[in-house]
């Protein structure tokens, strides 16, 4: 199987050697495109203003000056001699659950893959902070990553869905089985703070602070807090079905 490799931390992040660890278990035809440097909450975005400029680092492996939807795009278009059969984005580190969906460059990668009618899967791994640094226990994901992937693949492929893993934070005994869940939903939790540079300008930062909130029975976000992966099919057609059949019934022409 040939197997690309995204992901929206950067090509040296930890969970993407975790992912490529996950990887080499289902295929043996390996491909990583990824971001030079942390490019997260880039979404779906394009790099069109300025050149993409793409390192190579070892046979089948670069690094990429740009988000992850341009890598899986430079990838395909530019490098492999054929199309993947499978597309892996992550390991992200934290979660990609609820609203955070939509920020996503991990998703992105996955959306990009999506586009191209390859079989595509999102993976994130949760985390705990203590003292102000982040601990994972990323066994989780490397272990039970490629069954929950080898399941999916048996599915039928369906063209414009991808798919969405998140594992929690917990030890492998707490660990609980996995859960088809849907997209949760929570309270808008990005903030700004106003500062002031050395000579006194203001400037701005984005702050997710998320407030907690109860969980939406059979969401992502609830599973999470059991300590159970989730597993969530998504699209990319954003067309509100039961909206538009209500739009059709009015009259537009006046």
């Amino acid at each position: 199987m040939r197997i690309l490799l995204a992901n929206d931390d950067g090509i040296q992040s930890e969970g993407f050697a975790v992912l490529e660890d996950i990887a080499r278990e289902l295929g043996d035809e390996i491909w990583c495109v990824a971001p030079e440097a942390d490019r997260s909450g880039l979404a779906h975005s394009l790099t069109q203003l300025e050149p993409l400029r793409l390192r190579k680092l070892a046979e089948r492996r670069y690094a990429l000056r740009g988000t992850p939807a341009d890598c899986v795009i430079v990838a395909i278009r530019e490098l492999m001699p054929a199309l993947p059969d499978l597309i892996l984005s992550g390991v992200n580190s934290g979660v990609n659950i609820a609203d955070d969906i939509n920020y996503s460059g991990t998703i992105g990668a996955t959306i990009e893959g999506a586009l191209f009618g390859i079989p595509s899967i999102a993976l994130s791994q949760h985390y705990e902070i203590v003292d102000g640094e982040r601990h994972f226990n990323w066994e989780i994901s490397r272990r039970k990553a490629p069954g929950l992937i080898r399941r999916l693949l048996d599915l039928p492929h369906v063209d414009g869905t991808f798919y969405n893993i998140n594992f929690p934070h917990c030890r492998l005994e707490e660990l609980q089985p996995p859960r088809v869940v849907e997209q949760g939903r929570r309270a808008h939790g990005y903030q700004v703070d106003r500062r002031l540079d050395g000579r006194d300008f203001p400037y701005f930062w984005l702050r997710a602070a998320h407030e907690k909130t109860d969980y939406l029975p059979g969401s992502d976000a609830e599973a999470m807090a059991q300590n159970a992966p989730s597993i969530t099919a998504l699209k990319i057609d954003m067309t509100d079905h039961t909206q538009n059949a209500r739009l059709k019934s009015l009259d537009f022409s006046g």
